[in-house]
């Protein structure tokens, strides 16, 4: 019996050593974090928003660290392909991020009942950027000013056509609240499905469909060319980039609260380690003058938060928009 016994705690002691040894690893590989390249995975075409602020966060933390952190774009499903990617299809070691946005988080949840990656996949970092969503028509569209446009798509609800990349894109969470606001018929609107802003604006500007919605500094470019008529912002003031351009409120247009944003996730189970060395990277980041006139010159400002208050902004912004997407057709 003693034989047994001792046998036993040697087996235990033996255990323990391994699985100390196996922490004491994984911490000291957090410790040295990163000691290699990084893949930074933007689920979305090269062009767009959440592309050009990783490419900036991609220089800035490969300077500071002294390793290369590469932007790899792997878009479709709105989102979901770079984000499966990512978050399910990657070791998690830190060394593949994902650029986070509303359409690969809250509202790809909020539209599909079984999303292919959930909200609990995504390891929360930092967000970084916010910007407001614009509503863009063609430059020779009919409309001056958005509230004639509204009252348009409320009467013609069946010839509204408009870009996303995805059925639980941002566009369509935007298009949709709008359509709320106004009393349109949501559901007998139109979708087409494009790859990103860099594809829908130009087929605006072409006219093969009625609108486009995308954040200001995706839209900026062709309005300054005068391929695109801007009609309005959805924001609290007007933006600093277009100072002529009048909100929806100022319009008569108002209860909408759909906003774009993009910051940093990890797959869920990386060392905390990692994720905070991320996030305190980044809280440096949005300080640093380079950085901020990077983002200036993309017609951008920052909108840092830390991993617990992201992580409570995307709770939150999931609930209304599942409550919306249920309502209004978009959860399939």
């Amino acid at each position: 019996m003693k034989v047994k016994w001792k046998a036993a705690a040697a087996a235990a002691a033996v255990l323990g050593i391994l699985l100390s040894a196996c922490t004491s690893g994984g911490s000291r590989d957090a410790a040295n974090y990163p000691k290699k390249g990084i893949e930074y995975i933007v689920p979305f075409s090269p062009g767009g928003g959440v592309d050009l602020v990783a490419r900036a966060v991609a220089e800035y933390a490969g300077k500071a660290w002294g390793q290369p952190v590469t932007v790899v774009n792997k878009p479709g499903g709105g989102g979901a392909v770079g984000a499966q990617a990512a978050l399910k299809g990657a070791a998690k070691d830190g060394y593949t991020v994902l650029a986070d946005n509303n359409s690969s988080t809250s509202m790809l949840s909020a539209g599909l009942s079984t999303p292919p990656v959930a909200i609990t996949d995504h390891l929360f970092v930092s967000k970084i950027v916010e910007d407001a969503p614009a509503f863009a028509v063609s430059a020779d569209a009919p409309w001056a000013d958005f509230k004639a446009f509204s009252d348009w798509a409320k009467a013609h609800p069946d010839q509204l056509t408009w870009t996303t990349v995805g059925p639980s894109g941002f566009s369509s969470f935007a298009v949709a609240e709008w359509m709320k606001a106004i009393g349109g018929d949501f559901s007998k609107s139109r979708m087409v499905t494009t790859k990103g802003a860099s594809e829908s604006a130009p087929m605006i500007a072409g006219g093969h469909a009625v609108l486009a919605v995308h954040t200001v500094a995706e839209l900026y470019p062709l309005a300054q060319a005068g391929k695109i008529k801007l009609l309005a912002v959805v924001a609290d003031q007007r933006s600093t980039f277009l100072p002529d351009v009048p909100t929806a409120d100022e319009q008569g247009v108002t209860g909408l609260t759909v906003r774009w944003w993009t910051g940093l996730s990890l797959p869920a189970g990386t060392p905390d380690e990692i994720r905070a060395k991320w996030d305190a990277l980044i809280a440096e980041m949005v300080q640093d003058p380079a950085f901020l006139e990077k983002l200036k010159n993309m017609k951008m400002e920052p909108a840092y938060l830390d991993s617990g208050k992201f992580s409570e902004w995307v709770g939150n912004e999931s609930n209304y928009l599942t409550d919306l997407a249920a309502k209004y057709g978009i959860r399939k």
